[in-house]
This record gives C-alpha cells, sequence and structure tokens, in this order.
C-alpha cells in the first residue's frame, strides 16, 4: 500500500505572515522549516514572492560594527574596574594589618 500525502494548501495572509516570521528570525531556514513543519523548498518559493525588504533587519556588517564597539567600550570599563579593585584589595590589605 502507498501512502498518500495530501498537499496542505495555506491561505495567501499565512504564507505573508510566515515570511515576516522568518525575516524576523535569527534561526536557519531549515530549523524554522523543521518547526513549522514546511517543506525548506516551499518557503524559498514564499520568500521569492512575498519577502518585503523593509522587514529586514538591519545591515548585519553595520550592526556588526556597533556590536564590536560597544564591545570593546565594555572591555575597557572591565579593564578599568580590574585596576581599581586591585587598589582598593591592597589598600584594604594595608590598612586592615595592624601596626607593631
Amino acid at each position: 500500500m502507498t501512502e498518500e500525502r495530501r498537499r496542505q494548501h495555506y491561505n495567501e495572509e499565512f504564507k505573508k505572515e510566515t515570511v515576516k516570521f522568518i525575516q524576523e528570525q535569527t534561526k536557519s531556514l531549515g530549523d524554522i522549516a523543521e518547526e513549522l513543519n514546511i517543506p525548506k523548498s516551499t518557503l524559498h518559493q514564499w520568500l521569492a514572492q512575498y519577502r518585503e525588504f523593509e522587514n529586514e533587519p538591519v545591515n548585519n556588517a553595520e550592526l556588526i560594527r556597533e556590536l564590536k564597539a560597544q564591545l570593546k567600550a565594555k572591555e575597557r570599563q572591565i579593564s578599568e574596574m580590574e585596576e581599581e579593585l586591585a587598589i582598593v584589595k591592597k589598600a584594604v590589605h594595608i590598612f586592615s594589618n595592624p601596626r607593631k
């Protein structure tokens, strides 16, 4: 006996919302296809048909540069705080020892 697979039909609104969902995700298309139980090739077709570029995330290169700059600033701040902490530890050690 052959197993008959029925083709699933989706309305246009569902397709558009799915494409919007895909564009907002950081997951791979394969992961999303598996999650939604829709063939990856079908999602590719929907993307080609319904993709709206204003829904695309910010330019990745620009975003990466911005995040790297923020990371560098945070690393600098951490380094400065570590130096301050080392000074405070030394001061506590010096002043906590009774003088003889």
